[in-house]
């Protein structure tokens, strides 16, 4: 998703990417649920530019950070535009394809399971803990919070290998002011289709800006798009 806070600096719009707690360069464990601290690193972000007098327009995720900015969006009224990119409506759904057949035998005997790359390498390690906030999770609820004035697009391709394109049509139900762009022949990387991907994206997110622009809340800050 590099090409996409490239499309934006190329717009002339700022862009920030960030890894959540436990991922990439960013400090912490690593957690395979617990969306919630993903929605408070969001948090953090967006409230570290406000302090910096940086309006944030926008909150961008791609798979899991899809679910995290709708996360943010459910709980915080402060961002009025949000792109969800490839996440996963049904979270109960995909766990076997990670976690191998009887994973919920495995957890209960050794409170953990350890997921390894083709080569045989740990990659992360699986906790009861975090499986249990994944299952419990309710994203139904969480687009039903959304609030009303809060712009959400989600886009999804229909041969994403990870998260099927149904789960797209899932968000369309329930979050109140959502767009719905199915990419047909993408994958869940977007591999062939990253101009096309990054010009949804900004289109949508230029709108928005439009809009934040004539509020007078917007008087003398600059803006900053938040990349996931």
């Amino acid at each position: 998703m590099v090409n996409l806070a490239l499309a934006f600096e190329r717009d002339k719009i700022n862009a920030f990417r960030f890894d959540f707690a436990g991922n990439g360069e960013s400090e912490g464990s690593f957690q395979y649920g617990n969306y919630s601290r993903e929605a408070e690193d969001i948090r953090a972000v967006v409230e570290h530019f406000k302090r910096e007098q940086r309006l944030v327009t926008a909150i961008i995720g791609h798979s899991k950070g899809g679910n995290a900015v709708l996360m943010y969006a459910s709980s915080y009224n402060d961002v009025r535009t949000i792109v969800n990119i490839a996440g996963r409506f049904h979270l109960k759904r995909g766990i076997e394809g990670r976690l191998g057949k009887n994973f919920r035998e495995k957890m209960e005997r050794f409170g953990f399971i350890d997921v390894k790359n083709r080569r045989g390498e740990i990659e992360y390690r699986v906790t009861k803990e975090s499986l249990v906030d994944r299952l419990a999770t309710d994203t139904r609820l969480a687009c039903q919070k959304i609030p009303l004035y809060c712009r959400v697009l989600t886009i999804h391709g229909t041969v994403d290998e990870f998260v099927p394109v149904e789960d797209a049509h899932e968000f369309a139900k329930y979050v109140p002011n959502h767009n719905l762009c199915i990419v047909e022949g993408a994958d869940h990387e977007y591999t062939k289709y990253q101009s096309l991907l990054c010009s949804i994206v900004l289109n949508f997110v230029k709108t928005g800006l439009s809009k934040d622009e004539l509020s007078p809340s917007c008087t003398n800050k600059k803006i900053i798009d938040s990349r996931l």
